[in-house]
Parts: C-alpha cells; sequence; structure tokens
C-alpha cells in the first residue's frame, strides 16, 4: 500500500509542476496537498513547526515571483499596469483558446491589446511591451521551478531523516 501512496504524493507533486506552465491549475494546492496526504498516509510527526513555516514562506515566495516576474518583464519595456493586467488575463485564457502556444502567445496578445487599447500605444511600442509580458512569463516559470524543487527536497529531507 505504501507504493499507492507515495505515488498518489508523486502524482501531485507532477501537477503541480503542471501548473507552472498553465496557471488555471494551483500549483502551490497540490505541493501543499502532497504533504498533508503524506501525513494522513504515513505521519504528520516529522512536520514540526518550522516544516510548515518554511513552506509558508516558499509559498508566499511563489506569489511574490510570479506578480514580480510578470511586472518587471513588463515594466522593463516600458509597459504599464494595463500591459500588466493585459498579460496576466492573456496568461489564463491564451492556453484554452490556443491549446499548446496559447501560454506564450496568451501573455503577448494580452499585454499588447490592453496598451493599445487603455494607453494608446503605437503598435511598435506595444509589440516590445508584448514581448516584454513573455520574458517576464518565462523568467516567473523558472523561478518557481527552483522554488517548487527546493520545497520538495525540503519535503523529502524532512520526512527521510
Amino acid at each position: 500500500m505504501d507504493m499507492v501512496y507515495w505515488s498518489i504524493i508523486i502524482v501531485l507533486f507532477i501537477i503541480a509542476f503542471v501548473g507552472l506552465v498553465y496557471p488555471i491549475i494551483p500549483s502551490v494546492l497540490f505541493l501543499l496537498a502532497g504533504f498533508v496526504l503524506y501525513g494522513f498516509f504515513f505521519s504528520f510527526q516529522p512536520f514540526r513547526w518550522y516544516f510548515w513555516l518554511i513552506q509558508g514562506l516558499f509559498i508566499v515566495l511563489l506569489f511574490i515571483a510570479d506578480y514580480i516576474a510578470n511586472m518587471i518583464g513588463i515594466k522593463k519595456y516600458g509597459g504599464s499596469k494595463a500591459g500588466v493586467w493585459g498579460s496576466t488575463i492573456g496568461i489564463l485564457v491564451g492556453p484554452f483558446v490556443i491549446p499548446f502556444l496559447g501560454i506564450l502567445i496568451g501573455p503577448f496578445i494580452g499585454a499588447i491589446g490592453a496598451e493599445l487599447i487603455f494607453n494608446k500605444r503605437n503598435f511598435s511600442e506595444s509589440l516590445k511591451i508584448g514581448f516584454g509580458s513573455v520574458v517576464g512569463f518565462v523568467s516567473s516559470v523558472v523561478t518557481k521551478t527552483i522554488i517548487q524543487i527546493i520545497m520538495i527536497i525540503f519535503f523529502f529531507i524532512v520526512v527521510l531523516y
């Protein structure tokens, strides 16, 4: 039965990584579900207060990294808050409209559209800002991947020692 339990926990961790490129999947919840299910399946004893504190700080860091990377990517290329919002909406809608490439095209088009409509920018400026939104999104995914790997490594260190 242990193999089944570990399989469920590992599948939850894998889904958390899928959520990095499909933001509609709440990565953090799948990571936490893996931790909590470990406690139910095996024991909560290894999870002392410092485990939850450190994991909580990593969760806050995940949210901050997501927002800041997107904002920096857009602001660095001259974008505004409208561009950030357009990009965010594009990240959420893009994968549903264009299944595979929508995750990159969505924020690109969202930032361009928001800058054109709300800030009356010309197309070449908006295009540059759209590119910045993709750079920000990719940076965010890389950063969050590293944070989630650290969270899982910390989980295994706590559980195995």
